[in-house]
């Protein structure tokens, strides 16, 4: 097939608010349809014509990422429950290999699971939890071979090596044990929107249909999930909307009994609970604490009049996360775009931040299952700095490296350059970006492609880390950006509200005041600047494309949530309901209305785009693979010039792409030779 695939049109008209929408290519939605599936072969099929020159550059790319990889790497062990837990690979192995050691580290290794056996004969392989009950007998995990995010809980004797009878099946994979080591709670989502729904109390041996429904959560905006105390004596149901939380508790040691509600939901208040052996610690933003704040109360009164305050809301402070030790309180909070970790007393009397090495950074608190000890373990890096994990004492200070992402080959650090700019958004706001490239190829005369990425929604914050992978770009000229848009977090819980529901379009703008301040700065030049973004990071992707076509060379949008109105218009897609006071309900005029003047799909225009590479899953759970698929179709019959325009669907992958540590890679390799092979015909223009 030599010419680009062009879609049949099936208008279908779609009226809400007295206003009708033609939607030429709604049939695509169904994924059983044997023409979608044709239609989605022809596009893959097309993409392989288009970039068959770039087959020699994907496989150099691949084979440069994956040779940086330690290929026989071992995490960092901790102690739980009498044992130390690690996982590891093994050389030419995709997937880890989950270990233990009973008492010590000298001690024999036992394999708790071997995810590249669960993965035989398979395309497609998750494994997201892995529990072990509290006497360190029996583990439990969960396993995805689709990637629809609907798993099967399978259970394994450890003493013995056998797998048990007991099998749940359709269920999230979320799941905690009680202190009897025989009853395990567990969370199961609505068949078709896939929303976490019901808790059910599962104990070994029954068959899953004799399994007790011990909460449902009715209100569609609302998700479950489960998760045990720190000290190992509560085991708490969430309930989680955008703007709301409530959750209900119950002894780790009864799980018979029903749970209780710790504060009843109320609209706009949030708060997360910890257990420190003798009070409920919360993190919440009641009482208009924007940046949270962190209070206590006692076990027997949990209501929000009994909330005793610890840590005061700060203005300009967001705080983030905290971690409970029997003699300590460590926070994670944010200031200046930036986190930082504060150890406290628990009396408050002593307190100290922990020092970092380098201007701009990433922090955060890695994983501490134990509470009593004085070892903080937490982990670091930067745009230059691998991956690091640090265990660090709370009372002494002392800092010890436990271990540092290997960079197989060498990497030094000095070669490359970090810097901290700040962009003029249009309403005056100033954005801060984060880049990296490598000094001996970097002239900041505008000659260099630089590729600019963002995200910018549910106040998830894009930290300037580390990547080996992104080696390939920076070693052969690129300069990496991150712009940090609002939408995140990094400037406070305002930076969120402000691009978010009907401030959404600050999102957009802010990336556009980023690429142009880039290109005004002479990081880049027109022509030779590049976006990229997923998920709702794609959906950034499409809207900036339509309101300024001309800024950017090329584009990679990943996964890409661009359809905005019809996903929002239907509860029966999974995670509609539940984003509600995230997007807006279109079912209110106000929200329809502004979310249909920038969703990409409704403002596809007569306009020239620039080369753009769209990557989609098929068996996608977040954003539905039709969204990316109409998009292209509609992009082709509009678009008023021939650049590139390609769509590349994983036919046996959901929203996470290729499973695995090295097929991940492929996808990637594609998407750094579309990016590179277009600044290199861009380069001989000039």
């Amino acid at each position: 097939m030599t010419e680009e695939p062009i879609a049949k049109k099936a208008p279908v008209k779609i009226t809400h608010h007295n206003h009708t929408r033609i939607d030429d290519y709604h049939w695509m939605g169904d994924r059983d349809n044997p023409e979608t599936i044709q239609y989605l072969n022809r596009e893959n099929e097309y993409l392989a014509l288009c970039m068959r020159h770039t087959e020699a550059l994907q496989q150099k790319l691949f084979e440069e990422m994956k040779g940086r990889i330690k290929e026989d790497d071992v995490s960092v062990p901790y102690f739980l429950n009498g044992y130390f837990y690690y996982h590891k690979f093994e050389p030419k192995k995709e997937f880890p290999i989950y270990c233990r050691k009973k008492g010590n580290l000298s001690e024999q290794e036992n394999t708790l699971l071997d995810v590249n056996q669960l993965a035989e004969g398979q395309e497609y392989t998750d494994v997201n939890v892995l529990k072990v009950s509290e006497n360190g007998q029996i583990l439990a995990y969960s396993e995805d071979h689709i990637g629809r995010r609907i798993y099967t809980i399978f259970f394994k004797d450890l003493e013995t090596g056998k797998p048990l009878d007991d099998r749940l099946t359709k269920v999230t994979g979320n799941c905690v044990w009680a202190n009897d080591n025989n009853t395990l709670f567990y969370t199961q989502q609505d068949p078709v929107t896939l929303r976490p729904n019901k808790i059910f109390r599962h104990k070994l041996g029954d068959n899953q249909q004799d399994d007790e429904l011990i909460y449902e959560e009715t209100d569609p905006t609302f998700h479950l999930s489960l998760k045990k105390s720190k000290s190992r004596d509560f085991i708490f149901l969430i309930s989680k909307h955008t703007l709301s939380t409530e959750y209900r508790f119950l002894p780790a040691n009864t799980p018979y009994l029903n749970p209780v509600i710790l504060q009843e939901r109320q609209r706009d208040l949030e708060y997360e609970v910890e257990h420190d052996g003798e009070s409920f610690i919360i993190l919440t933003n009641a009482d208009g604490a924007k940046n949270f704040k962190l209070v206590k109360c006692p076990l027997e009164q949990t209501k929000i009049e009994n909330w005793e305050e610890i840590i005061p809301h700060r203005e300009h402070v967001l705080l983030e996360e905290f971690e409970v030790f029997q003699h300590h309180l460590v926070i994670n909070e944010r200031f200046n775009g930036l986190s930082r970790l504060e150890i406290r007393s628990w009396d408050g009397q002593k307190k100290h931040v922990i020092s970092m090495d380098e201007p701009a950074y990433t922090v955060w608190l890695s994983h501490n299952p134990e509470f009593y000890t004085d070892i903080l373990r937490f982990g670091y890096n930067s745009l230059t700095t691998p991956s690091s994990i640090y265990d660090y004492h709370m009372d002494t200070k002392e800092k010890s490296l436990m271990k540092r992402q290997e960079v197989v080959g060498g990497y030094d650090p000095e070669l490359y350059q970090t810097e901290r700019l700040w962009a003029k958004s249009e309403d005056g706001t100033e954005i801060p970006i984060s880049l990296v490239y490598k000094k001996e190829l970097f002239s900041k005369t505008g000659g260099n492609p630089l590729l600019l990425y963002a995200y910018g929604s549910y106040g998830f914050s894009t930290e300037p880390t580390f990547s080996s992978h992104r080696l390939s770009l920076l070693d052969r000229g690129f300069v990496f950006a991150i712009a940090h848009v609002r939408g995140g977090q990094e400037m406070g819980r305002l930076w969120y509200e402000y691009g978010k529901m009907l401030k959404k379009k600050n999102t957009f703008l802010d990336f556009i005041a980023c690429a142009e301040y880039l290109i005004k700065e002479a990081y880049t030049a027109p022509q030779k600047i590049f976006a990229m973004g997923g998920s709702a990071g794609g959906l950034l992707m499409g809207a900036v494309i339509n309101m300024r076509p001309d800024l950017f060379y090329g584009v990679v949008a990943a996964v890409p949530f661009v359809d905005v109105v019809t996903t929002m218009l239907d509860e029966s897609i999974p995670l509609t309901t539940s984003e509600f006071d995230e997007w807006g309900n279109p079912k209110h005029k106000t929200y329809y209305d502004y979310m249909l003047s920038y969703s990409p799909y409704d403002n596809v225009g007569r306009k020239s785009y620039p080369h753009l590479l769209v990557t989609s899953g098929l068996h996608d759970s977040q954003v539905q693979f039709w969204e990316p698929t109409k998009w292209v179709a509609k992009l082709r019959d509009y678009r008023t010039n021939q650049n590139l325009l390609l769509l590349y669907t994983n036919m046996g992958a959901g929203h996470g792409g290729a499973s695995g540590r090295y097929k991940a890679l492929k996808e990637l390799a594609l998407e750094y030779a579309f990016l590179l092979d277009l600044a290199k015909k861009q380069h001989e223009l000039f």
